[in-house]
């Protein structure tokens, strides 16, 4: 199955946590609302680092998406792991097994971000038994 449309996302910045500030990483809330085939909000966290090159860096984040995924109702976790490389960008957005919930049970699958303009959209192909 294929679910896209538009969503929105807010990043909030928040302290180091207490003792690994000299380690020098960003750490983001994370606050979407996906709309299309998957109306539903999420929340989550995210973990980024620069590298030492001008446009190279990397960024983990862990988010749950509660609401509708063509209208079935529940909620599920998405992991993200992101590089740039010198300004090329490599990005894996999955769903962590066995996190779905209610009508979203069992659900497995992948999701890809599109920023064009300043619009982002997603992609999610996905499976439910």
């Amino acid at each position: 199955m294929r679910a896209s449309g538009p969503f929105e996302v807010k990043l909030a910045s928040q302290s180091a946590a207490p003792g690994i500030e000299s380690a020098q990483l960003g750490r983001h809330t994370i606050d979407k609302r996906f709309s299309g085939d998957l109306e539903a909000t999420s929340l989550g966290e995210m973990l980024s680092a620069g590298g030492n090159v001008q446009g190279s860096a990397g960024y983990v984040a862990i988010e749950r998406v509660t609401g509708t995924l063509h209208d079935k109702r529940g909620s599920f976790v998405l992991q993200h792991t992101g590089t740039m490389n010198r300004g090329v960008p490599s990005l894996s957005i999955s769903v962590v097994p066995d996190s779905g919930t209610e009508e979203l049970a069992g659900i497995s699958g992948s999701m890809q971000i599109q920023i064009e303009q300043g619009k982002h959209s997603y992609v999610f192909d996905y499976s439910l038994p």
